[in-house]
Parts: C-alpha cells; sequence; structure tokens
C-alpha cells in the first residue's frame, strides 16, 4: 500500500492558529514541556518572529515556533519572551508535527521555510535545544551540539533530561 504524500501549505502563524496549536502541543509532548498560552503566544508576538504553520485542507498539521534571538543563550522554558536584545540568530524552539502527516517532510519544510526568511533578514546561524530524543532529527537537518556554559546548563535543565543545545549555519 502507497500512501499520498498530502498537499501541505506553510504560511506564517496567525493568532487564529493558536487554539489547534497548543492543543497539538498538549497531545504531542508529555506535561513538563507544555508551555500556557501566554509563553506559547509571546514567541509569535516577538517583532522578529519565524513562527510558521502547516496546513492540510485548511487544518493546523504542524507548527514551528521560531524567532530573532541573542546567541548563545537559548530561553528558558515556560518564560514568555521580550525582545530586548537584537537578533543574532534564527533560535527555534519549537516544531511540532501531526502524527498523520509524519514522514511527508512538513517538518523539514517549515525550517526551511524558516531559514530563507532569517538569511532574508541577515541571520546566518540557528540555534535550538533538541528534547525528547528528538537530536537524531536535528542532526539530520545538519545541526551539532555546541558547547554549552554553566548559564545555558541551568536553562537546559528546564527543557528535561537530556537536552541537547545544538546549532548550525544557515547563511
Amino acid at each position: 500500500m502507497q500512501m499520498s504524500t498530502p498537499s501541505v501549505s506553510i504560511r506564517r502563524f496567525a493568532r487564529s492558529d493558536l487554539a489547534a496549536a497548543l492543543i497539538m502541543q498538549s497531545q504531542i509532548y508529555p506535561a513538563f514541556l507544555v508551555e500556557d498560552e501566554v509563553s506559547f503566544a509571546s514567541h509569535i508576538d516577538l517583532p522578529s518572529s519565524y513562527c510558521l504553520v502547516a496546513s492540510v485542507g485548511g487544518q493546523v498539521a504542524g507548527y514551528l515556533l521560531a524567532h530573532g534571538w541573542p546567541r548563545n543563550s537559548p530561553p528558558q522554558l515556560g518564560t514568555p519572551l521580550i525582545e530586548t536584545e537584537p537578533a543574532e540568530i534564527l533560535y527555534i524552539h519549537d516544531l511540532a508535527v501531526a502524527p498523520a502527516c509524519r514522514g511527508h517532510g512538513v517538518g523539514q519544510r517549515l525550517v526551511g521555510c524558516a531559514f530563507d526568511l532569517a538569511i532574508s533578514d541577515g541571520l546566518t546561524s540557528a540555534e535550538l535545544v533538541a528534547v525528547e530524543g528528538a537530536a537524531s532529527f536535528w542532526q539530520a537537518m545538519g545541526f551539532a551540539g555546541l558547547d554549552t556554559t554553566p548559564a545555558i546548563e541551568i536553562k537546559l535543565a528546564s527543557y528535561g533530561r537530556g537536552a541537547n543545545w545544538m546549532g548550525r549555519g544557515i547563511g
């Protein structure tokens, strides 16, 4: 049996997508990684937001929370964000794809679109925290482990055991 690839469209994350994305987040992630609406929405409200939604048939099939951020400074999980310093890198905070759409390149398309937007704004690298065994996914997309500092280690602890600080060039 051959699976058909769904027709996926990628667009900017709109406030009207928030409810569906919050439901997806709660279904995909363990409770300690689920962020409340205020923290979640703060990513899309940042001036340097590169947050995107993948939709299939008008329904949210995945989302990417990404934004400009200072280098080597992952935000603490669950903390509402305020942009106070200039963006130096593309920070990928969260990528989620509905189980029915996995294996069709939806996540890679979301990340690729964010890379394109960030590059057009002059950003040349990306950083992220890989959680729940996702490091191999990110390695396949060219990310590698980054050196940590005690301050980064403290922030990584909020992302759960085995969280990995990773980065790569994008420009």
